[in-house]
């Protein structure tokens, strides 16, 4: 769900720069420093992987400097395979690790479980990069036979 111009895609109104807290940035600004388009963000927000910090008095997401990490954690994981649920269990995690009383061994475990997967599937996808350079360099020798 992402896309080259992460604002092209049904951008909200932006309001006043008076409106916004300090510290709080609009959907717009979200895309553009997570790369992701506002689409997606609005999808993450209604599946509640990742809703916005606060609102407008209009209504508008506003999000945080930690929502951000938060997206941004979402986008390396997308490439690796993970599913929304599996992205879920590992914030829940992490936001786990950092709440005093709550149970940090399960909460390590789950870290640790989502570790070894993501260092096997980067393994699988660096043997597909090579897969892909060698099939690269068949089609140049065989540009370069004509």
């Amino acid at each position: 769900m992402t896309d080259p111009s992460p604002r092209t895609e049904g951008a909200e109104r932006a309001t006043t720069p008076e409106e916004v807290a300090p510290g709080l940035m609009h959907i717009g600004a979200v895309a553009d420093r997570t790369e992701m388009s506002i689409r997606t963000l609005r999808h993450y927000d209604e599946v509640g992987l990742v809703p916005p910090s606060a609102r407008s008095a209009g209504g508008f997401r506003l999000y945080t400097e930690a929502d951000v990490d938060r997206i941004r954690t979402i986008r390396r994981m997308k490439p690796l395979g993970f599913s929304l649920e599996e992205m879920r269990q590992l914030l829940e995690a992490v936001d786990l690790l950092s709440t005093p009383g709550a149970d940090h061994d399960a909460a390590r475990q789950t870290v640790d479980r989502f570790h070894r997967q993501a260092v096997a599937n980067y393994e699988r996808l660096q043997l597909h990069l090579r897969y892909a350079a060698e099939f690269v360099g068949l089609l140049d020798g065989i540009r370069l036979r004509d």
